[in-house]
Order: structure tokens, then C-alpha cells, then sequence
């Protein structure tokens, strides 16, 4: 096989499958390869599927190459947190709790990527039931410091370069924080826009499915794939219009996020997008704690049979949560969830249909140490409305370490996400360069 094709946009690699060029069995194979080389510092698989590569010779990859059609990810390899689904494989969620037994069928979003010509690689870490408490994953930009959470072996993956397309999940910052952590493209869907069936969940109003790629374009790719909607491909851009956000003050920001904030008007320019700000701090504070009250509540009756029946077995994070969730009355629930309705349309009025957030998408870089995952208070408000959010890789900090801003806007309107996310991301390159 030739290896530059590992280096090709996702589009360009499905391309060269469908059109004979390469094998899909040579470019899943080159990927298990990958992943071998790095995982022994990663740790960022919980188990490997043995009908990608096995001795018969990468099963699931034959069967994409003996299929016809324009297939729009075929031979791409997948990883898929270990919240989702994978018929044949367990379902782990991270936890001693949950049994070892494969799932019998595939979640509804792994039949899609199937469907769509992608060969699964195995299914990644994640925090123990997606709250706090770390798997063993690194990050791959520096092995002693975390990659975030939970979505922490799905982004850690993709950010180094072992697998080029991973699903995560969000309930509070379980995508975002990591794929900021480790320097990668990621999208929180917005909710009820892609079925959750075979998702092992924490709240029914928050939780959201993720995808994780290389860079911004590969993510949009995806994306427009999954969904099948010529709309999120393409769309009125034009007169977009970008509101800085600088945190409402919800955390202390690294001095190095600080300064990629302040540096932002100039970055906005250089990316040729009309700039204001987001005069709504109080509003995302109220949504930010609402967002607690709201997750703890609908964690506690979710996970209510394994608290109940193995609460030894699970963390101290997670029974603190549960614990707190018991105590939170059905009326305190409702008040959150009205609170966030009024919000929402508040805020909609304020970025009408040509604005879109850009902010920080965590307080900085990549915390030291493995035992904690880093904080998510950035991501609550917006998972707590619901929001589509996109995470734009390409800043470091001076020790290398990456440093992500998130696009926030408005179900319905992803191809505005997408083109300042694009925008945003060559404009961070090309400041990176021109620092070098």
C-alpha cells in the first residue's frame, strides 16, 4: 500500500478505495498497524475487533471491498467509545459493573456508519459511566498529562493519528474538553438529532452523540454523511456574523487561553469574519448550574439499579453525583428545564439566523497528572440548551500542548458552524506558522 494516502482528507482515502486504487483490507490493516505502534503509551482501546484484522485477513474490510456503490466512507476504520454498542463486542461504559457480554446488535449510529461503507476498529475508553472518574488513556501531545473526558480513548485516538474518525458522547464537556486537550476537529450533535438507541446514557435531556476527526474539513465530511442532508453539506453562509464569548467567568482561564482569547478580533480578521460579543454572562451562569441540577437529577434515576445494587463497585465521583441527584426534588428538575426554555429563546433572538459563539472550548491546556480529567463547566451551558457545537483544533500553548475553541450556534444551521470552523482553523495554522 502506498502510505501517503494515510495523510489524504477522509473523502480523497474513501475515494481511492472505491475506486480501486487501494484495498479497503490495506487501509484497515494500515490502521490496526497504527494503532499497535502507539497503543503500548496510549492505552486508548479497550478491545479490538478480530473481524477487522484476524487470520482469514481483515473480514469486515472484505466485505466492503466486494460491495458496489459510491459509498462515502468506505474502508475508513472507526473507533467508538465504550458507551456505544458494537455487535459482538461488550459494552463496558468504563465500570466493573457492567457485564462482559457482547452486545447483540449494533447502536443505531454504528448501523449508519456500516451502512456508509466504515469498518469499526474496536471501541475506545471512557471514564467510568462518561462522569469523572479516568480510564488509563494519555494524551498523545504528552503522556503524563490527561487527555480529558470521557471521551478520552476516542480523542486521544484521532489525536494521535491511529484511527481518523471516533465517536464520543456528551452529557456535560465529554467531548469538547478532550478533543481541545488533544488538538482534533470534534462535533456535539445537537440533541434528538441522531438516534441514542444502543447508547449507554446518563440523562435523557443532555446526553448528545460526537464525532471526532483529524481536522475540520474531515469532520464536516463525515458529518454530511452521516446525516444524508444536502443542507448541512452546503448553505447560506454568507454575512455570518461571530459573537466572542470569553467564559462568563464560569473558571479561571490559563493564561494561554486568555491570551488565544484576547488574540481572537485579530484571528476573526484574518479569517475575514465580522466580529461582536456575547453580552449574556448571567444567563450562562444560571444555565451552567442548572445544567448540575439537571444531570444529577436524571443520573440518579437513570443509574438508580447499579447504585442501588452495587454502590461499592462505582467511584467515589459518580455515588457523589448520584447521591446529590436523590436530593434534588421533581420541582427543582422542572424550574432547570423551564429556566433553559426561556433561555433558549432569548438567545436565539440575540444570534438570530447569521451569528454563531466562538469561545473557549476548556479553561486551557491539558491539565498534568492522569487522575483527574479537567473541568467541563465551559460546555455546560451549551449542552443544557441543546446546541450543536464545533471544536476547532490548531492553537498551542508554548509548551506544544493544544488549545481548543468551540463554535456554538443553532440546530438547523450546521453549515454555518462548519464554514467558521474552516475559517478559524487555517487562520490558526497559518498563526502557527508564522511563528515557527
Amino acid at each position: 500500500m502506498n502510505t501517503d494516502h494515510w495523510s489524504l482528507p477522509l473523502g480523497d482515502q474513501a475515494a481511492a478505495v472505491r475506486d480501486g486504487v487501494l484495498s479497503a483490507r490495506d487501509l484497515v490493516t494500515q490502521t490496526r498497524e497504527q494503532i499497535a505502534g502507539r497503543e503500548p503509551d496510549l492505552a486508548a482501546w479497550v478491545t479490538l475487533s478480530d473481524s477487522v484484522v484476524d487470520d482469514a485477513g481483515a473480514i469486515d474490510a472484505r466485505a466492503v471491498d466486494a460491495r458496489p456503490g459510491d459509498l462515502p466512507l468506505c474502508g475508513i476504520s472507526v473507533g467508538v467509545k465504550d458507551l456505544i454498542d458494537v455487535a459482538g463486542l461488550p459494552t463496558r461504559a468504563g465500570s466493573v459493573t457492567t457485564s462482559d457480554r457482547p452486545a447483540a446488535s449494533d447502536a443505531a449510529c454504528i448501523a449508519r456508519l456500516r451502512e456508509l461503507g466504515a469498518v469499526i476498529q474496536g471501541k475506545t475508553v471512557t471514564t467510568e459511566y462518561g462522569y469523572f472518574a479516568p480510564g488509563p488513556t494519555r494524551n498523545p501531545h504528552a503522556l503524563d498529562h490527561t487527555p480529558g473526558g470521557s471521551s478520552s480513548g476516542s480523542a486521544a485516538a484521532v489525536g494521535a493519528g491511529t484511527v481518523l474518525i471516533a465517536l464520543g458522547t456528551q452529557t456535560a464537556g465529554s467531548l469538547t474538553r478532550p478533543a481541545s486537550y488533544c488538538g482534533v476537529a470534534g462535533m456535539v450533535l445537537a440533541q434528538g438529532s441522531a438516534s441514542l438507541a444502543g447508547v449507554t446514557g446518563m440523562s435523557e435531556t443532555l446526553d448528545s452523540l460526537g464525532i471526532l476527526t483529524r481536522t475540520v474539513d474531515d469532520l464536516h465530511y463525515v458529518y454530511s454523511a452521516f446525516t444524508g442532508d444536502p443542507a448541512s453539506a452546503s448553505g447560506e453562509t454568507a454575512g455570518t456574523e461571530v459573537l466572542m464569548w470569553r467564559g462568563s467567568d464560569l473558571g479561571v482561564l490559563d493564561p494561554a487561553m486568555l491570551d488565544l482569547i484576547e488574540s481572537l478580533p485579530a484571528i476573526l480578521s484574518t479569517a475575514g469574519l465580522g466580529y461582536g460579543r456575547l453580552e449574556w454572562d448571567d444567563a450562562v451562569r444560571t444555565l451552567s448550574d442548572d445544567h448540575s441540577t439537571v444531570m444529577s437529577y436524571e443520573a440518579s434515576r437513570r443509574l438508580a439499579p447499579v447504585h442501588t445494587a452495587q454502590s461499592e463497585s462505582l467511584s467515589p465521583q459518580l455515588r457523589a453525583l448520584l447521591d446529590d441527584g436523590r436530593l434534588v426534588r421533581d420541582s427543582a428538575h422542572r424550574d432547570a428545564l423551564d429556566r433553559r426554555d426561556l433561555a433558549r429563546t432569548e438567545l436565539f433572538s440575540i444570534i438570530g439566523d447569521n451569528a454563531v459563539i466562538v469561545g473557549p472550548a476548556a479553561l486551557g491546556p491539558a491539565p498534568a497528572g492522569l487522575d483527574a480529567t479537567g473541568s467541563p463547566i465551559l460546555s455546560r451551558p451549551w449542552q443544557l440548551l441543546g446546541l450543536p457545537v464545533v471544536v476547532v483544533p490548531g492553537a498551542r500553548d508554548d509548551q506544544g500542548l493544544p488549545l481548543g475553541l468551540q463554535v456554538i450556534g443553532r440546530p438547523g444551521r450546521e453549515a454555518q458552524l462548519f464554514e467558521v470552523a474552516r475559517r478559524l482553523e487555517a487562520a490558526l495554522q497559518a498563526e502557527r506558522t508564522a511563528a515557527q
